[in-house]
């Protein structure tokens, strides 16, 4: 429940980072309350990892503050990543350890007492549990990523982080995480995940925040991102070739391309306004006695919004 937790979960103050004399990290703040699920989503190389080893105080604080549950991550280190889940993106696990204990042992990492019963559910949420006696190194690649998720959730984190989860991982592992993610979530946990899948942020997070060359460049609800910067398009295809719109058609936020043929219509804010707009649009057409043979309507995404706020940066897959 919230009850528990009314203040914010994470609170990262005016980070900085360099690397070999280049800022890695650029005045970055971020908020977070509890039982959140944020995506941080950026091309590779934009500072997503850097920035959770700070959060988790793995990598040294130039400048800025961070608390996670109240406790400050470098004077309270202990305390603050106790608090801490983290499933990297290496898969760092001791070869030939068997499932259990891995997991059991991150338990005693974080202070946590022993507790075979958890770490059974645990494994058994994962699909782990026939796998418990089996040694790390004897495991496929997906299996060993549900054992960095397992050992990441065995000292019962309110803080998840998820670097890159779903990176190089088949459907079916992808589906299961974001189920996992989804329980974890209605047990007020926060959560936070690095990607570069649109679709992930698109289907897990509550809000989005956009990172690029080490500078968090938005963060916003992701409905609230979608409605500020959403558009429709739309792309008739006339039946002839026009010159010119007359001044019915010209109101609207349009113009001609492929040599007259095509109208493109661009507009709309994310909140369905523009699919209505662009019916209006067609019964002006008709009213003005112009044949259309085709419209192909698309509404944009995150990825057309990650796009416009890239410029002309590298871009996601």
């Amino acid at each position: 429940g919230g009850a528990k937790h009314p203040m914010s979960h994470l609170r990262a103050h005016h980070l900085a980072k360099s690397y070999k004399g280049r800022r890695v990290i650029e005045d970055v703040s971020l908020d977070v309350e509890a039982g959140q699920i944020v995506g941080l989503l950026g091309p590779n190389g934009a500072g997503k990892t850097t920035l959770i080893s700070l959060i988790c105080g793995m990598a040294r604080l130039e400048e800025g503050t961070i608390e996670v549950g109240g406790h400050d991550v470098v004077r309270d280190y202990r305390a603050a990543r106790a608090m801490i889940g983290l499933v990297p993106q290496e898969l760092a696990l001791e070869p030939f350890s068997t499932v259990r204990d891995t997991v059991a042992f991150s338990r005693g990492l974080f202070g946590k007492p022993r507790d075979d019963a958890r770490v059974e559910q645990v494994l058994r949420s994962l699909s782990l549990w026939e796998k418990r006696d089996a040694k790390v190194n004897e495991l496929s690649g997906g299996m060993k990523r549900r054992v960095l998720i397992a050992k990441a959730l065995a000292h019962d984190p309110e803080v998840l982080f998820l670097d890159e989860p779903t990176a190089g991982v088949d459907v079916e592992l992808r589906k299961g995480m974001w189920a996992i993610i989804d329980k974890m979530r209605a047990r007020g946990v926060t959560i936070i995940l690095t990607t570069h899948y649109i679709e992930e942020a698109e289907m897990m997070a509550d809000r989005v925040g956009v990172i690029n060359r080490g500078k968090l460049l938005m963060v916003d609800e992701k409905d609230a991102m979608m409605a500020r910067l959403g558009r429709t398009e739309a792309h008739i295809t006339l039946a002839q070739p026009l010159a010119t719109l007359p001044p019915d058609i010209d109101r609207f936020p349009v113009e001609l391309e492929a040599g007259g043929t095509v109208l493109r219509y661009r507009g709309g804010d994310g909140t369905g306004k523009g699919k209505a707009e662009v019916a209006e649009l067609t019964k002006a057409l008709i009213g003005a006695g112009i044949d259309y043979v085709g419209i192909d309507t698309r509404e944009s995404s995150l990825e057309v919004i990650f796009v416009s706020l890239l410029g002309d940066g590298e871009v996601p897959q």
